[in-house]
């Protein structure tokens, strides 16, 4: 079982974050950090492959600079190799010039399931891994809340509004999983030494058979205009309850139109 985890490095959310005041992009400069929802893919996917009695997990991941720290994170957790997609002209990529790196990237490692975050937590566009199984040519099943396989079969239960949804489809897949897929394991000193002499492979765009005009800013197709404060939080109605506090309530809810 050959399992590739699409995980994202990012700036470290517990620090101020900066826009490029010329794009309005997010700065990504200095140390990234593995993006915490990226951590339940790894985690399955580990599972998944000791499950199936053998095979490996492969990291896949873009990045400025030769970024790597978020990845060591994810060696040391138990995953055997990576990939790291860093290049200059992929700056001010949207989600869709993301998937095309990422599935070009992907197909190196010739994966039989493919499994990545419902969203990053940077981002939020929740695009990506329905873009890169049309990209991939697989298909794909979102919001896992628990993922099985069997007999070249992966079985999902489908996180929803009501509960969950049994789905299953063949492999080669793409699985988004939910927070609550797993609880990740933390590095061990061993991971983590072990994790400095695992292989990453670091390819350029042109490595991929992309051109520079494909991805990075030259091909995304959404721009972002402007960056505006939101506005500040109004304080709410206090209601002291004579007796007639429903009566407010129910005036309220009318207002919203939500009866």
């Amino acid at each position: 079982m050959n399992v590739v985890v699409c995980v994202k490095q990012i700036p470290d959310p517990a620090a101020p974050g900066s826009l490029d005041p010329s794009t309005h992009n997010l700065v990504r400069e200095g140390k990234l950090i593995l993006d915490d929802s990226d951590s339940y893919g790894v985690e399955m996917g580990l599972q998944l492959a000791e499950q199936a009695g053998g095979g490996e997990v492969t990291l896949v991941s873009m990045a400025p600079a030769g970024e790597t720290s978020g990845l060591r994170t994810a060696l040391a957790m138990g995953a055997a190799k990576a990939i790291l997609v860093s290049d200059d002209t992929v700056a001010g990529s949207d989600a869709l010039s993301t998937a095309k790196v990422l599935a070009k990237a992907i197909e190196r490692a010739q994966p039989d399931l493919v499994l990545a975050a419902t969203e990053s937590t940077d981002g939020y566009t929740g695009t990506l891994p329905v873009q890169l199984a049309e990209l991939l040519g697989m298909p794909s099943i979102t919001f896992a809340k628990k993922v099985s396989i069997s007999d070249g079969t992966v079985r999902v239960e489908r996180q929803t509004e009501a509960g969950y949804d049994d789905v299953e489809c063949p492999l080669p897949a793409v699985v988004t999983v939910t927070s609550g897929v797993v609880e990740p394991r933390y590095p061990s000193f061993k991971g983590i030494m072990a994790a400095k002499s695992k292989p990453l492979e670091q390819l350029a765009v042109s490595d991929l058979g992309l051109t520079s005009d494909a991805v990075g800013a030259a091909g995304a197709r959404q721009e972002v205009t402007g960056v505006s404060a939101a506005a500040d939080r109004q304080a709410g109605e206090k209601v002291v309850d004579e007796g007639d506090a429903h009566e407010h309530i129910v005036r309220f809810i009318e207002q919203l139109k939500l009866a």
